[in-house]
């Protein structure tokens, strides 16, 4: 059977075994999010031997040719040492610059990091409290803000958000790995309908795309509708209407859950120039997903960043 090494640790597994559970059902902590190969949040580093990885395209060439892998997505075939991320060595120092609710359930996050951070609207992040790791979409604008912003679901406990309601202004934190996600604004979209359809805090990297298109003068129509449980969850709504006052091209809509299937049952394209970013949790995204292709969108013309759950 392969063996498995982990600094002065060494034992045996099943070949075939997935490399995540392999080792942390034997007390090397790894975390992890999606266990689909998007978050990143199980990054660890092959010093020496290789596993089998069925998302090879996950990474990048540079980050394969140091030894890194996710660790969900590989399989033990032969011997292998690893090492764990670890974020002190590896990750980019950074500390709060402000924490505060949006409402009773969304958490806002403002992070400064040590040196600046090139990214666009869309993307995220992992970020580390302790050895404590999940991925979160950024709401901020490279552009405008001089911080990192996050929105936080906390409606569930979770490691991170239990510990994310601990901190306060200046505690340091470490950021991971910085991902592309499917979100993000073309300039070449200048003219066409966009449209903005977010489910919770699937609204934070959708707002920052609203932002860089606004930024960019986009002349199209644009559509931004959010659902929330109910009224009080619409945590974004006064900053997104003050944003659409005196804007002839920029509507917002506020669904609540209730409401969601007879506003879906009502939505019509007027364009099958369309570009629709969807965000949000599974069943939200596929409910959004399957009006909007029966309405007549091109599958190509859909852009989703699901929020998977932990598991």
């Amino acid at each position: 059977m392969p063996e498995l090494r982990v600094g002065e640790r060494q034992w045996t597994v099943a070949a075939g075994s997935n490399l995540l559970d392999a080792l942390n059902q034997n007390g090397v902590s790894v975390p992890y999010s999606c266990r689909a190969g998007s978050c990143h949040a199980c990054l660890v580093k092959c010093v020496e031997g290789l596993p089998s990885d069925s998302r090879p395209d996950a990474l990048s060439n540079e980050q394969r040719q140091q030894g890194w892998r996710l660790a969900c997505q590989c399989q033990v075939v032969d011997d292998l040492q690893i090492e764990t991320f670890d974020p002190l060595r590896d990750g980019l120092a950074a500390q709060v610059a402000a924490s505060d609710w949006l409402s009773s359930s969304v958490l806002r996050l403002r992070l400064t990091s040590e040196r600046p951070l090139r990214y666009q609207a869309g993307q995220h992040l992992v970020l580390w409290a302790g050895q404590i790791a999940r991925p979160y979409s950024l709401a901020s604008l490279p552009e405008e803000d001089r911080f990192l912003e996050f929105h936080l679901d906390c409606r569930q406990p979770g490691e991170f958000s239990d510990a994310a309601r601990q901190l306060k202004i200046g505690d340091p934190i470490r950021l991971g790995e910085l991902r592309g996600g499917a979100l993000h604004y073309d300039p070449d979209w200048h003219t066409r309908p966009l449209w903005l359809l977010a489910a919770g805090t699937g609204l934070g990297p959708l707002f920052g795309i609203l932002r860089e298109a606004l930024r960019q003068d986009h002349q199209g129509p644009i559509r931004v509708i959010h659902l929330a449980h109910d009224a009080s969850e619409h945590y974004l709504a006064k900053p997104l209407q003050a944003m659409a006052d005196g804007r002839e091209n920029l509507t917002i809509e506020l669904w609540t859950a209730a409401e969601l299937p007879a506003a879906l049952a009502q939505l019509r394209l007027v364009s099958r120039q369309t570009l629709a970013l969807v965000c949000g949790a599974p069943d939200s995204v596929d409910a959004f997903a399957r009006r909007l292709y029966l309405a007549g969108l091109p599958r190509n013309q859909l852009l989703a960043d699901v929020f998977l759950p932990r598991g």
